[in-house]
């Protein structure tokens, strides 16, 4: 039983994607502390005009003591509008483009509470795109009470796992030993973007959001 995890994330990369190929279950971490900055609430997309990052706002006050599923999205600005134009400009001469647009309108138009739950029925509509099906638990479901090192070894130990898929960073942070005295081995993930089609010209641009890749490429190849 491979298990493994990773905070919420708004348009995740490819990367993010094949983690949760890769496992046999896979932990939305929606109880861990938000980063301010990180890829949680933004990512980026290619533009006539080169990279651009699309930010989903949130109310940040006290983000430091609030933990994910607790973030509130900010609509003070019209950002869902930015978003939405910012996509069909630049991707409606895309191959799949008429296959994803349908599938996504519903995200510049509802206006969710938390980025959390905006990130995980999103999350959905890419899983079901590329027939990805890996259970994804919230760890807001389960009782947990560790943190850092502990508390990916304690969901380990909740889901049954006798492996573990880390992000590189987890080598920063996990005690891999003691995973190894649980009966938990820990792999960390190593993936390499390969090149697919790209619109606006020749250059080939890695670690985009899923939504570059879905509106070029109907199948999965990672």
């Amino acid at each position: 039983m491979l298990v493994s995890a990773h905070q919420p994330a708004y348009l995740p990369w490819l990367g993010y994607i094949e983690k949760i190929v890769r496992s046999d279950v896979f932990i939305y971490l929606d109880t861990v502390q938000f980063e301010k900055n990180s890829y949680t609430n933004r990512n980026k997309v290619k533009t006539s005009n080169g990279i651009t990052m699309l930010t989903v706002p949130v109310k940040i006050k006290n983000h430091i003591s609030s933990i994910m599923s607790d973030m509130l999205i900010d609509y003070s600005q019209d950002w869902q509008k930015k978003h939405f134009n910012t996509i069909w400009m630049n991707y409606k001469k895309a191959p799949y483009f008429n296959d994803v647009l349908p599938l996504i309108e519903k995200f510049y138009t509802e206006k969710y509470e938390y980025l959390s739950d905006y990130c995980f029925d999103y999350l959905q509509v890419w899983l079901k795109f590329f027939d990805i099906n890996t259970p994804i638990v919230k760890s807001s479901t389960l009782d947990l009470h560790s943190s850092k090192s502990d508390l990916v070894l304690e969901i380990c130990k909740s889901q049954g796992a006798d492996r573990y898929l880390s992000g590189i960073m987890g080598k920063n942070y996990l005690d891999v030993e003691k995973f190894k005295n649980e009966g938990v081995e820990v792999e960390f993930q190593n993936y390499q973007p390969k090149k697919y089609p790209q619109l606006w010209n020749d250059e080939f641009v890695p670690c985009l959001g899923i939504i570059d890749y879905a509106m070029n490429n109907r199948k999965l190849i990672l």
